[in-house]
């Protein structure tokens, strides 16, 4: 029996309101005893030939309290619910609570761990037991069956997992456990996302059960980073997301090992697109730092992802046939490419000059690339490791000479094929003179260089000319020749620049467009790990160095986690292993929730015979009014005792002269009243138009802003000041009243003690009177925080030109302003609440000045010597409203640049030591005295 929202747990006791009549009659009937007087003998026989009169029935006020009382008593047996939930299907021999805990559950935890609670309530009013699973624990998990309370305990003492669901073998081991629960329930709260196995999953735990309660989230917001890649021109993330028809733009942020934020990302979904991609465009040396990336929003660990060194800088090998390399180190073929690769990349060389040897030696360092000057042909053993080697992802940058160009052609380890011989330019006995360098092709990585117009080709090894030879070309020479070319070879590739290392072919190892190639092509090739991770071989682990928690924080191992096997391919994701880094702090593995191959897909209700209830994931709304009802009751009831004692004359059995008292005090009250009621009047005759607000301005001390006109700027001047206001009955003593905003051309501005002003170039100027009553309100003890909020320097000396900055000296240029400093070190305004270095705002950059201290030349003498004054000025750029404004949530308006949450915290706190300093002055510079006036005292 429901009305909504008003539901009852035993309608039938409703059927007790029936009796309200009878109540009502009874209570009329019998009325309450009358009051007994004692009265002297004289009396008594004055009044004894009168006839005796007494109550007949009860007062209509006192039978109206019993009735409510009677009517509150019956509505609590009948256990009303305010705002009612549907009760849910969990009969049976049991309910099977089946609760997906991976990383996409990690966002709205609380609202799933709620859900499961009504779920597990209505279980324990049945009486029912419950089998409760979680699909990303450890294989051994108890699942139950427990009582509704020791499921009710183990339900808020799991935690989100940063690993993926498995449900077929969860759900087999609940299947099991419900074999001998014949025709239990089953109420699978699911994450949404789709998994491998859900569909014989679903088929072997829901095909027997009687009824289904099913619940997903409403919408999947789940946002998960795939793939992070160091390429030339920038860092590239890739983000996925399940199919949404609405377009969504997220921002990455990518961090240091220290959790520093080094640079940012913005990534674009378009309507219905399930993949984004973004560009972090720092520098490669800031590359090099990055230790993870997260996206900003997502607490979740599938949105975090952490890199090792297969994404930082290169390891390279060298390697070249020519006996001059030791001898003559400058005429050594690698000369111009160690010069050139130094800066930027590791180099490792081979001991052994024999090829046999070097080549095994190099790939034992696993290099990232490696550049063979003018080498010919290879031993098979070391060619066969090479090729296996580049198909892994290996880069191969070969140079041309004379022994490669004898050494024929070999389709694996050159990008084309090559003439035999050489072509000379330029010679005594040639018709043609030396080729320059043309425009580099778009579709190569030299595709952004410019042309060095110095460089000039005199020898080369030409490539015969095939169908896709300008698909892998990428340099050219003025004639159409290549002069650099490269091909993939599966996850590797393969590079040949068509000229020697040396300056004897060319002048380009000599120019800065070398450097910049050399770097371009490092940059394209792939970590191979470490080289005490080769040196383990394949079956090497590593133990647990950095982990990735549910909510996306990089944390400390966990008791679950162990050592991660490298090698072999890529590991999965479990208990065990978890997402994070994996090493020592020498090097470390990268071991990330998702791949690139990872989609996000929307997981299908099955098909099943059993009826399905679906419910949402919600906290419970549902309030029981039975207490309430039961409370109410008693206190009818105690105000029912208190009034039948006053009608038997409990509280008026007094000696005579205490009535003769009483009565004189209520005969003075009545005089007092009357003579404060003329008074009054009197007063109301005298009063003035605007004294009633005047003293509601000083009943509370209030923040003011000015008045620019703007609605944009007024509101955000007023959200900030009620944030800071929120903020100080929060940290501090102080209740502040709601903020006022104030014209200052006539309102009254002594009742602040100080005032916000946000400047507006766009406002119109203030007139000489307004700023005459700012210039008395400062002189009067009055503060004013001029605000111009484009971060740049806001000095009386400063060369800035923004709009914002030429309206403040308009104004200040009116008024008499004393000299300014910024915020000294040892300030009152570093101290006077919170300890802090700066005072940012939504912007962090500009200084806050204030009125320069009496004796700034002398650092040691100030400014506790200075008095008890505060500065009547302040100005910032730094936009203190835009970082203090909430909403009427209590949610931040306007994001901080950058969007650091600390640096929000830091302004509050700038305002809170604002307002104390206004408040209480420099009290606190005169602690610095203490010393010395103990030591006096003391003598």
């Amino acid at each position: 029996m429901s009305w909504l929202p008003l539901s009852f747990g035993f309608p039938a006791v409703l059927w007790g309101l029936l009796a309200l009549p009878v109540i009502w009659w009874l209570l009329r009937l019998t009325p309450p005893k009358p009051q007994m007087e004692i009265f002297p003998p004289l009396k008594i026989l004055a009044r004894v030939m009168k006839k005796e009169e007494t109550p007949h029935q009860s007062p209509w006020w006192l039978t109206l309290l019993r009735l409510l009382m009677a009517t509150l008593i019956v509505l609590a047996l009948a256990e009303p619910v305010f705002n009612p939930r549907e009760k849910l299907p969990t009969g049976g021999a049991a309910l099977a609570l089946v609760v997906d805990n991976g990383w996409a559950s990690a966002p709205d935890w609380d609202r799933r761990v709620a859900t499961a609670e009504r779920l597990i309530a209505d279980a324990a009013s049945t009486g029912v037991p419950v089998v409760l699973a979680f699909t990303a624990e450890k294989p051994n998990a108890e699942i139950g069956p427990f009582d509704a309370e020791a499921a009710r305990d183990r339900l808020r003492a799991t935690e989100p997992r940063p690993v993926p669901v498995d449900r077929p073998a969860v759900y087999a081991r609940v299947a099991a456990a419900l074999e001998t629960l014949p025709g239990a329930s089953v109420a699978v709260l699911a994450d949404g996302l789709a998994a491998e196995g859900d569909e014989a999953a679903f088929a072997g735990l829901l095909g027997n059960a009687p009824n289904v309660v099913w619940a997903v989230p409403e919408r999947l917001s789940s946002i998960g980073l795939t793939a992070a890649e160091n390429e030339v021109d920038g860092f590239r993330i890739s983000a996925v997301r399940a199919a949404d028809p609405t377009m969504r733009q997220i921002t990455a942020g990518a961090f240091d090992d220290k959790g520093r934020r080094i640079a940012d990302a913005v990534l674009t979904f378009g309507a219905g697109e399930a993949e984004a991609t973004g560009r972090l465009q720092v520098p490669f040396e800031l590359r090099n730092d990055f230790s993870s990336i997260a996206i900003d929003g997502e607490p979740q660990a599938g949105a975090v992802r952490v890199l090792d060194e297969n994404s930082k800088r290169r390891r390279v090998g060298l390697l070249s046939q020519s006996e001059a390399d030791r001898a003559q180190p400058l005429l050594s073929p690698l000369y111009y490419i160690r010069r050139a690769l130094e800066p930027f990349a590791d180099l490792v060389e081979p001991s052994s000059p024999d090829l046999a040897e070097a080549i095994p030696q190099l790939l034992e360092q696993k290099p990232a690339m490696i550049v063979m000057a003018d080498v010919g042909t290879l031993p098979d053993t070391a060619r066969t490791r090479l090729i296996e080697w580049m198909r892994n992802g290996g880069t191969l940058v070969r140079f041309a000479g004379s022994r490669l160009a004898a050494a024929g052609n070999d389709e694996e380890l050159l990008p084309v094929r090559l003439r035999v011989g050489e072509r000379s330019l330029g010679g005594a006995l040639s018709w043609t003179e030396p080729q320059p360098v043309t425009e580099f092709p778009s579709t190569g990585p030299f595709g952004d260089l410019a042309p060095p117009s110095e460089v000039t080709v005199s020898r080369q090894i030409l490539a015969e000319p095939t169908a896709d030879i300008v698909e892998r070309t990428w340099a050219n020479l003025a004639d159409g020749t290549p002069l650099v070319t490269g091909a993939r070879r599966e996850k590797g590739t393969v590079v040949l620049f068509h000229i020697t290392p040396e300056a004897t072919w060319s002048s380009l190892p000599i120019s800065g467009s070398f450097v910049e190639m050399l770097r371009r092509i490092v940059q394209l090739s792939r970590n191979q790990g470490s080289a005490a991770a080769g040196a383990e071989g394949q079956t090497g682990s590593l133990a647990p160095y950095r982990m990735v928690a549910a909510n996306g924080a990089l944390v400390p191992p966990t008791p679950d986690a162990r050592p991660l096997a490298v090698g072999g391919g890529k590991a999965p994701v479990t208990i065990e292993n978890p997402p994070g880094l994996y090493g020592t702090e020498e090097g470390v593995f990268a071991h990330n929730l998702l791949d690139a191959e990872t989609a996000l897909a929307p997981l299908v209700r099955p098909r099943i015979e059993a009826p399905v209830t679906e419910m949402r994931y919600a906290f419970d709304e549902s309030r029981n009014l039975k207490g309430p009802l039961v409370a109410a009751a008693l206190l009818f009831m105690v105000l029912d005792t208190l009034a039948v004692f006053w009608m038997g004359g409990v509280f008026s059995r007094r000696p005579k002269r205490a009535g003769r008292t009483s009565g004189s005090v209520a005969a003075l009250l009545v005089a007092v009243i009357g003579v404060f009621a003329l008074s009054g009047h009197a007063d109301a005759q005298d009063a003035k138009p605007g004294d009633a607000d005047a003293i509601d301005a000083i009943s509370t001390t209030r923040l003011a802003y000015v008045l620019t006109g703007d609605a944009g700027v007024d509101s955000i001047s007023r959200a900030g000041l009620a944030g800071l206001s929120r903020f100080l009955v929060e940290k501090t003593a102080l209740e502040p009243g709601q903020p006022a905003g104030v014209d200052i051309a006539r309102d009254e501005l002594a009742f602040y003690p100080i005032i916000y002003w946000p400047i507006d170039p766009n406002a119109a100027m203030p007139t000489e009177a307004a700023i005459a009553r700012i210039d008395a309100y400062m002189q009067q003890g009055g503060t004013v925080l001029f605000d111009t909020r484009d971060q740049f320097s806001t000095g009386l000396d400063s060369g800035s030109s923004s709009p914002a900055n030429e309206r403040l000296r308009e104004i200040l240029g009116d008024l008499n302003v004393p000299p300014l400093e910024p915020v000294p070190p040892d300030h009152v305004l570093t101290k006077a609440f919170f300890i802090l270095p700066e005072f940012p705002g939504r912007f962090n950059g500009g200084p806050l000045w204030v009125e320069a201290s009496l004796e700034a030349e002398n650092t040691d003498n100030r400014p506790v010597r200075t008095g008890d004054g505060v500065t009547p000025i302040m100005i910032t750029a730094n936009d203190f409203a835009g970082a203090w404004a909430v909403d009427e949530n209590g949610e931040a308006m306007l994001p901080t640049v950058p969007a650091d949450p600390m640096q929000r915290v830091l302004a509050l706190r700038a305002g809170v030591n604002i307002v104390m300093y206004m408040l209480t002055g420099n009290y606190k510079s005169d602690q610095v005295h203490v010393p010395v006036l103990l030591e006096r005292l003391g003598q």
